[in-house]
């Protein structure tokens, strides 16, 4: 089979040649990198990549297929995808169909026979920056001047953009039977995965989830039990009218968030957010659990962080990434709230972090409740 050949062109000049596979076209986004050895379903699927592109530095990809289980949403969110080898054959007995199809059913423009290791070490080097995969064109020229109007990510709000449009409850399976006054978690969709939601679904929990900007008495209409705040894609920063709402929120419920909803919360007290150079995005980031001091190996897949120097002091830091010495988790002195910066979901993912779902059920009790010292 003839391959169509396709053009990798970075915002600084670099280019990379190889070959299209997926849908034929071209795509645009900010290129970052996952250090996952395998869940580029689940990946494509975050609605946290939203805007970017994605290189997988595991050098084989595709050799065990797609399959109906494993999405984290109902659809692809992220912009393309970049691979060393793609493997048009797939030999799993859950796969249904190759990854090749999955992404030119959906509209998914990839790139593979490229140099990723050279290409992630650069990104590595240089940062995260904007880029293009076009098999339309071989004239690099023409696409490092189409560059120039792909917008940066710092500075945009994607969240509203990935979230849902009205409430919705999540299906509950057969874990719950029986079970009377379930405690009821208002979940605000930032850009929630699946695999949240089954992990809150575990604790037995009732989900209504809302979108983005939902304001506070909307939420006291519902009657929650807690708040959870989900992942999501941007940069935090522009989510003003989110940050107002959870610290009014705050001092009415217990709170759990994850990854842009644990930087929306820091926001929220007053703390400040920033870029990273190139992310943190993979499988196998090791964090230090201050509270514990045990290291647990845990999913990540984040752009931007909190100022550790900027954390008030009714927040206190809980986890630190050991690669940087960035913030991870944090915790506030006074109020069931906590939140983390990692995915204790996993999907994919070690799941040495999955307790925190149970610490969150455990604030939920009345009698475990701290209260705000006068």
């Amino acid at each position: 089979m003839n391959k169509l050949p396709a053009l990798l062109v970075l915002e600084d000049g670099l280019v990379f040649r190889g070959y299209s596979f997926g849908k034929n076209g071209e795509t645009s986004g900010e290129v970052v990198f996952n250090t996952s050895l395998t869940g580029y379903q689940e990946i494509l699927t975050d609605p946290s990549y939203f805007g970017q592109i994605v290189v997988m530095t595991y050098p084989l990809i595709g050799n065990y297929g797609v399959n109906s289980e494993d999405n984290e949403s109902d659809k692809v969110f992220a912009q393309g995808l970049i691979v060393r080898e793609y493997s048009e054959l797939a030999s799993n007995w859950r796969s249904n169909k190759s990854l090749g199809q999955y992404l030119s059913e959906n509209n998914i423009v990839g790139i593979s026979d490229i140099d990723t290791r050279k290409l992630v070490r650069h990104i590595r080097s240089q940062g995260a920056m904007r880029g293009i995969i076009s098999s339309k064109t071989t004239d690099s020229n023409i696409l490092l001047e189409q560059i120039k109007n792909i917008p940066k990510m710092l500075g945009q709000e994607l969240a509203t953009k990935v979230s849902c449009k009205s409430p919705y409850t999540w299906p509950k399976s057969n874990l719950s039977s029986g079970i009377s006054n379930l405690p009821h978690i208002v979940a605000y969709d930032f850009g929630i995965k699946h695999n949240i939601l089954r992990s809150l679904e575990l604790e037995h929990f009732k989900l209504t989830v809302v979108p983005a900007l939902t304001n506070v008495d909307e939420v006291k209409q519902l009657n929650p039990d807690g708040i959870f705040l989900s992942n999501g894609p941007g940069d935090p920063e522009p989510l003003k009218e989110a940050a107002t709402t959870i610290r009014k929120l705050a001092d009415l419920y217990p709170i759990f968030g994850i990854c842009l909803g644990h930087q929306l919360l820091a926001l929220a007290f007053g703390a400040k957010t920033y870029k990273l150079k190139f992310g943190h995005r993979g499988a196998n980031q090791p964090v230090k659990n201050l509270l514990t001091n045990k290291i647990e190996i845990t999913a990540h897949n984040h752009g931007f962080s909190v100022e550790i120097d900027s954390l008030p002091n009714e927040l206190e830091m809980t986890h630190l990434n050991l690669n940087d010495n960035t913030l991870e988790g944090m915790q506030h002195r006074y109020l069931p709230i906590f939140s983390v910066q990692y995915h204790p979901e996993a999907a994919p993912g070690p799941h040495d972090a999955s307790y925190l779902f149970q610490k969150f059920s455990s604030l939920l009790s009345k009698q475990n409740r701290l209260v705000l010292s006068k």
